[in-house]
């Protein structure tokens, strides 16, 4: 096996789950330290950074001379769960693919990014080359929130963030925003219906309202990369008993946003679709808030680090490399809230919190060369 191969097989050996979405997530302690060792073997300046108990990120640098500009790259060390997945943390490869819970999504990047970090020290650049391994991008994006939030340790002029994109790179992603909706009845007994106010009946009005304003946005191209947002019901819960007039039911809603639209627009949206119903049913009583919100992210193309990660991909493809937009959040969107130009480029495969998950171990090592000449440029 080559080194990249054997480096990818490591890492998918080390159970990362995500503890926040597994009971059984043994979270990214040991994958830190895995990568953290590696780093100091081969001569890279180490620092962890400690997120939260048991939850470290490791950042690999390779410093400069000075002078220069510096460049991140961003990959996280959590995966998702394993339930259901055959021999998860047993890598296997078969025609040119590897198998295995995290080969996508996404230790094929901890590897790529940990081997172009390497050759950039061989380089004696002018700049800085800064691999940051967050924890948490698969929930909350605690991880890359603390590499934001102590930015004046790296100060990078760019980040790549390093997200599989089939080799295309993705210059726009959408964002979401999380809430609730609240209707409040009265209970009752079953018998007795002049005394109840059915909650979860008032909020199927709520439901057809909901299910008429996704068609409208999904109806509405307004962007040319991410198309439209979109709303969705994603859980109901109410009721008592079956011989009870529910007095409460609760609706949460995920809402997929392009650029420009905000938290507040979403949730005004909502707010809207209460106010009518209220306008014309005396006994609707509801409310709604926001529980999470992420931007969506985008990127003028005619930045620099898009063009220069466009030439070298194009350089070493041999194809026409597609700039694209991204349905999924990412941490990109980040990094570009903080003023920072950041890109995303990542390796080819399927299966991202599937049961049977991938990746091409030629796109993996065709990543490797694509940051590694982009570093030699950018940090030259």
């Amino acid at each position: 096996m080559s080194k990249l191969n054997i480096l990818l097989a490591d890492l998918i050996q080390i159970n990362s789950v995500n503890p926040d979405l597994s009971a059984d997530g043994k979270g990214e302690a040991e994958i830190t330290q895995y990568i953290a060792n590696w780093g100091e073997q081969n001569g890279l300046e180490v620092i962890t950074q400690t997120v939260v108990e048991g939850r470290p990120n490791v950042i690999l640098i390779a410093r400069g001379i000075g002078g220069g500009k510096s460049l991140m790259l961003n990959a996280h060390t959590d995966t998702v769960g394993v339930s259901e997945m055959e021999a998860p943390f047993d890598p296997k490869v078969e025609d040119g693919y590897m198998y295995g819970r995290g080969s996508y999504d996404m230790k094929c990047s901890l590897a790529a990014c940990m081997l172009a970090v390497k050759q950039a020290k061989e380089m004696k650049l002018s700049g800085d080359v800064i691999f940051s391994a967050v924890v948490d991008e698969e929930y909350a994006s605690i991880g890359t929130q603390a590499i934001i939030d102590e930015w004046e340790r790296w100060s990078a002029d760019a980040v790549i963030v390093t997200e599989p994109t089939e080799l295309d790179i993705s210059i726009a992603h959408k964002g979401f925003v999380w809430l609730e909706v609240e209707v409040f009845g009265k209970s009752a007994h079953g018998s007795r219906p002049h005394l109840g106010i059915d909650a979860i009946a008032k909020m199927g009005k709520v439901l057809t309202r909901i299910d008429e304003l996704d068609q409208s946005l999904r109806a509405n191209i307004v962007h040319d990369l991410l198309l439209s947002g979109s709303l969705h019901a994603s859980t109901i819960t109410g009721g008592e008993d079956i011989s009870m007039y529910p007095a409460y039911c609760k609706l949460v809603i995920e809402r997929r946003t392009v650029p420009e639209e905000t938290p507040e627009s979403v949730q005004a949206e909502i707010q809207k679709i209460l106010d009518d119903i209220s306008a014309t049913d005396p006994n609707f009583n509801a409310k709604v808030q926001t529980t999470l919100a992420r931007s969506p992210f985008g990127v003028n193309p005619d930045e620099e680090i898009v063009q220069l990660l466009h030439k070298k991909a194009e350089d070493i493809l041999k194809y026409e490399v597609s700039l694209i937009g991204t349905t999924f959040w990412m941490d990109a969107a980040l990094f570009s809230d903080h003023g920072i130009p950041t890109v995303v480029l990542g390796p080819h495969g399927d299966g991202a919190h599937a049961k049977v998950e991938w990746v091409d171990l030629e796109s993996v090592q065709q990543c490797v060369d694509i940051y590694t000449a982009v570093i030699a440029e950018f940090c030259r």
